[in-house]
């Protein structure tokens, strides 16, 4: 008889979250430090904005604000994205968006898993960005020939993992002591490991051809590579970093500094040269090194509808057309102004934002609203209802990425040299039928949470509507 005492999946998400993130505080010391800097600087962000804090308390986003991470992996082939595909849905989490880093030079295109129902973010909001080599881009034949073989010869899940993904998906859940095994068990795929599985020749070669591509191929597992909390003032962090002994790259990724935040800004420490070890024709094992992992910080801001993520993206085109961010750092303040300049044209109030149809809000009754003195036609129109005062909207906080932000934060951690040029190549069809299902679009999953909080104010005051 199988049993029906299931572990829920966000409480399978959680307990993930909580084990990744001690296990990267024990590899990445800095990690730890990032994250006491950031409860620091979001601590004084509430205590100095008391309406911050009642618009995250009145949308039960508060208590989740400290919890959240996001991640993000890197495989190096279709077989190894359709098994994580399996592993997170039993966390709760799938795959939302494509994403084409080729067009920032980087061989790699990726979604984000993450949960999407409001009650599933509100529990842990954990997710992580994936990406997925793209050796087809790779214009070496040979190399491309032999990073494929060293693909296909390595198994990133352990033997006991696959078994409870299986017995996950035969069951319909797992129980409490299999869920516990399935954490620690999904917790070694991503794990550093710092004996490469290949040669030091090979990993020359591959680090030629990209450091993202050494990466992804030379080692047993393609392990963490970054984790990331959440702040309020995501430019205090950045100008505190310095002073904890962090090294933050140049400049913040995403749109410039902004009384209504929109989409999402991220910044990093540089990442670490660690030691490895590679074998040599002998057989034995030689010191070297290799640089990958890192720490990251972000802030996130407004959902955009497809008219203001146009916008976004026209104005941040415009802004790099003046000036290029260089990865040294050394045009950064030119470039931040640029960013301002071009992004006055973006309205920075929540009205003019829904206004001009930029954004997606969530509506929401205003409960201490007189409603006897809706007349009918009042009580059935949603701006209407705004107007009056009956109904308060808030925005819907963006989940997702931005590509050219993720791709600026995978090069500036690559080192200088890492911006080789690919081919822009976007191929979401082949993507999709390598992870095995379809990516939620984003666009239309904000649009159908933004409807359903307007469907239900006008649900609310349907018997005035009705009235005669």
């Amino acid at each position: 008889m199988k049993s029906t005492s299931f572990v829920s999946t966000d409480a399978i998400r959680a307990s993930f979250s909580s084990a990744m993130s001690s296990m990267y505080r024990t590899e990445v010391p800095a990690y730890g430090t990032l994250l006491s800097l950031v409860a620091k600087v979001n601590a004084q962000t509430l205590a100095g904005s008391p309406e911050l804090r009642h618009r995250l308390e009145k949308t039960d986003t508060l208590d989740r604000i400290s919890e959240e991470r996001h991640g993000a992996i890197r495989v190096g082939t279709p077989a190894e994205l359709a098994m994580l595909r399996r592993v997170f849905a039993i966390m709760g989490m799938y795959p939302v968006g494509y994403y084409d880093l080729s067009e920032a030079g980087v061989p790699v295109h990726s979604t984000a898993f993450r949960p999407t129902s409001d009650a599933a973010l509100k529990i842990n909001p954990f997710r992580v960005f994936t990406s997925l080599l793209r050796l087809d881009l790779v214009a070496d034949a040979e190399l491309r020939n032999e990073a494929r073989k060293v693909l296909e010869a390595r198994q990133i899940f352990t033997a006991e993992a696959i078994s409870l993904i299986e017995k996950a998906e035969t069951e319909g859940g797992l129980n409490p002591d299999d869920a516990a095994r399935f954490v620690q068990e999904i917790l070694e795929t991503f794990r550093w490991h710092d004996h490469a599985s290949v040669s030091g020749e090979l990993y020359d070669r591959l680090h030629d051809a990209h450091r993202l591509i050494a990466d992804v191929v030379s080692f047993k597992g393609p392990h963490i590579n970054h984790l990331t909390p959440r702040t309020l003032d995501i430019d205090a962090v950045q100008a505190l970093m310095p002073a904890h002994g962090i090294s933050p790259k140049a400049v913040i990724e995403g749109p410039p500094t902004r009384a209504c935040p929109i989409l999402l800004r991220q910044t990093s420490f540089k990442a670490l040269e660690e030691n490895v070890s590679f074998r040599n024709v002998q057989g034995q094992w030689e010191a070297g090194s290799h640089t990958a992992r890192f720490g990251e910080i972000e802030q996130r801001g407004i959902a955009l509808t497809p008219r203001g993520r146009a916008l976004y993206d026209q104005l941040l085109v415009k802004s790099r057309e003046v000036v290029r961010p260089a990865a040294d750092g050394s045009n950064a303040a030119a470039y931040v102004a640029a960013l301002a300049a071009a992004f006055k044209a973006f309205p920075d109030d929540w009205n003019d934002i829904r206004i001009n149809g930029l954004g997606y809000f969530r509506y929401s009754v205003v409960e201490c609203f007189p409603v006897n003195t809706l007349s009918p036609r009042e009580a059935a129109n949603i701006e209407t209802l705004v107007a009056m005062g009956a109904v308060q909207f808030d925005p819907i906080v963006y989940e997702d990425f931005l590509p050219v932000s993720a791709a600026g934060i995978f090069q500036s951690n690559l080192g200088d040299d890492a911006s080789q040029k690919f081919a822009a190549s976007p191929s979401q069809r082949q993507f999709e039928d390598e992870l095995g299902v379809p990516v939620l679009d984003e666009f239309a999953h904000y649009e159908r949470l933004e409807k359903a909080s307007i469907d239900a104010c006008l649900r609310h005051f349907k018997p005035i509507a009705l009235a005669s």
